[in-house]
């Protein structure tokens, strides 16, 4: 017999023995309460500062480049690389952010955020040095592996640094700010480009990281929860938490699917065996991966019971519509400037202000209100509309359309963009617990880009099938095919001043086709949005991730 406080030989033996993975997990596990600690003051200004100039600079990289191409190809003689200088970034980026989530679940917030901006700072060194096109699409691709956790590592250090209910307005500011990044690019790429060099818009990243390396690393940044120390991490590798084998099998099914949009319709056609094998093998790969991801359960790069809720499935959904239509007007406002108004780069940037100013005003009041009144839900439907209504009305631009109607068309979507783009990442973290958060925003994070990538290739299908149909139409006697061979701007120097009306009427209309698509993701947004939840991040003034016991479906 035991003395009541020993156990016995035999229940020693009737144990059950503990798995590695088990000691890990008990390792690692977070206490039931953590306290949390708020940041207020100058320690939550240089906070806010360095993470907002970040996501600025990661959406800034986004859009600048295009201005740059054609430069860059004049001085590297490669034409046949242009698509890789965006697909290197994008490839790099998707197929990294499911793996971010759990780095930030299990190393330090600030570390990790500061490790994946050096990449990214590395990565715009390698492109602003670059004395070749493949050089310049190997610093696009390092860019890209460290722009996989910025946007998630800036949530997840907010969502350490504030209560719920004081997120949304510090959330407009940094989405607001930051999205000047996007629309802005070509602008600023162009104003480099015409008075500089095209590499300044890789450099510009260089100083204003240093200015954030000065205000983060001197920062304090709170935890979720409580961590290992790093080394204590490393040394215990994770291998089972970190799901290596679901990241290998992830990453390549999204280098199959965005190789795919990228090679149907330009370097081959849609049905020839290397585009129908690279969806097809996209498939597989997911199946595979699907199926890995069951088997490891609440441990997944991707947890099956996220997927299952349905607030963080229409999260992501809504924030993909919301990005794509976004991505959308960034490449195809400029074209419609540059191409069927005859402006430079430099005007049409300049042109795009009514759509920057009113999504910055508009993030900020939202967020604001937001934080008073405490539901999200009617912002998210508010800006759908809007933004189907702009959209709508964009796609009804000619080239003779006056300056009130398309500056009005631009500012309805920016005020619907400012109001729809910051309730996704406050809806999911009221949503989910501190240990989920991190995982959450990198699952959205992940839907942000691959809608950005997806619908941007599918802009490009229905430009270039519209020009083919339109130019006969309005141009009989020009090849569609010159055309299109020209590019956006080069057009002007192969048609003849007889024909040139004609062209750009259709270059107008194809556009037109384009925010058709815009339309129908702004729909899309108006029908996720109801998803996101009817909650009030009032109510939860004390928890980390936002979870309200009460309120939880």
């Amino acid at each position: 017999m035991s003395d009541g406080n020993q156990p016995s030989t035999l229940d020693e033996h009737l144990k059950p023995q503990a798995k590695p993975e088990d000691e890990l997990s008990e390792s690692l596990a977070v206490p039931e309460k953590h306290e949390p600690e708020w940041l207020e003051g100058v320690p939550l200004v240089m906070a806010v500062s360095g993470t907002t100039l970040v996501v600025f600079l990661m959406l800034l990289d986004i859009s600048i480049v295009s201005t740059a191409i054609p430069q860059i190809t004049n001085q590297f003689h490669s034409l046949d690389d242009v698509a890789w200088y965006g697909s290197a970034y994008t490839i790099a980026s998707a197929s990294l952010q499911p793996l971010t989530g759990k780095f930030y679940n299990y190393f330090q917030l600030k570390w990790t955020f500061l490790s994946f901006f050096a990449f990214f700072e590395i990565g715009s060194l390698i492109c602003g040095v670059a004395n070749s096109s493949k050089m310049l699409i190997i610093g696009r691709a390092v860019a890209g592996m460290g722009s996989s956790g910025m946007l998630n590592g800036a949530m997840n250090i907010l969502a350490a640094a504030v209560p719920m209910h004081k997120r949304p307005t510090l959330m407009g500011i940094i989405m607001g700010i930051a999205q000047l990044g996007l629309v802005s690019g070509p602008l600023i790429g162009g104003a480099f480009t015409t008075s500089s060099t095209w590499r300044w818009c890789f450099y510009i990243n260089l100083p204003i990281g240093a200015l954030v390396g000065a205000l983060l690393i001197f920062a304090r940044i709170p935890e979720q929860k409580p961590k290992e120390k790093a080394s204590q991490v490393v040394r215990s590798m994770l291998l089972y938490k970190f799901d290596w084998i679901g990241f290998v099998l992830f990453a390549p099914a999204c280098i199959q699917l965005l190789l795919a949009l990228q090679y149907g319709g330009n370097q081959y056609p849609w049905d020839s065996v290397t585009v129908i094998g690279l969806f097809c093998g996209t498939i597989a790969t997911l199946l595979v991966f699907i199926a890995w991801e069951r088997h490891m359960g609440r441990d997944a790069m991707i947890p099956g019971y996220l997927l299952r809720d349905r607030i963080v499935v229409c999260c992501c959904m809504f924030f993909m519509m919301v990005f794509g239509m976004t991505m959308i007007l960034s490449y195809y406002l400029p074209i419609y400037f540059q191409s069927v108004r005859g402006k430079s780069a430099l005007v049409s940037g300049v042109n795009l202000l009514p759509n920057i100013l009113c999504q910055l005003v508009m993030a900020v009041i939202s967020g604001v209100l937001t934080g008073k009144l405490g539901y999200y839900l009617p912002w998210g439907v508010f800006g759908a509309m809007l933004n189907s209504i702009g959209s709508g009305l964009l796609s009804n631009l000619t080239p003779d359309t006056s300056v009130p109607d398309w500056a009005g068309y631009q500012s309805l979507v920016g005020f619907g963009r400012g109001a729809a783009t910051q309730v996704p990442m406050v809806a999911i973290q009221n949503q989910v617990t501190a240990d989920e958060v991190s995982t959450a925003l990198a699952l959205m994070t992940c839907s942000q880009t691959l809608g950005g990538a997806i619908f941007l290739a599918v802009g490009q299908v229905i430009f270039a099938q519209a020009l083919r149909v339109k130019i006969p139409q309005h141009a009989p006697a020009v090849d569609p095919e010159t055309v299109i061979g020209a590019g956006a701007t080069g057009f002007r120097d192969v048609v003849s001043l007889q024909d040139l009306p004609g062209v750009l009427t259709a270059y107008a209309k194809s556009v037109d086709r384009v925010f058709y698509l815009g339309v129908g993701l702004s729909v899309a947004q108006f029908v996720f949005a109801w998803g996101v939840g009817l909650k009030n991040v009032k109510k939860d003034k004390g928890k980390v991730g936002g979870e309200v016991a009460d309120d939880k479906p």
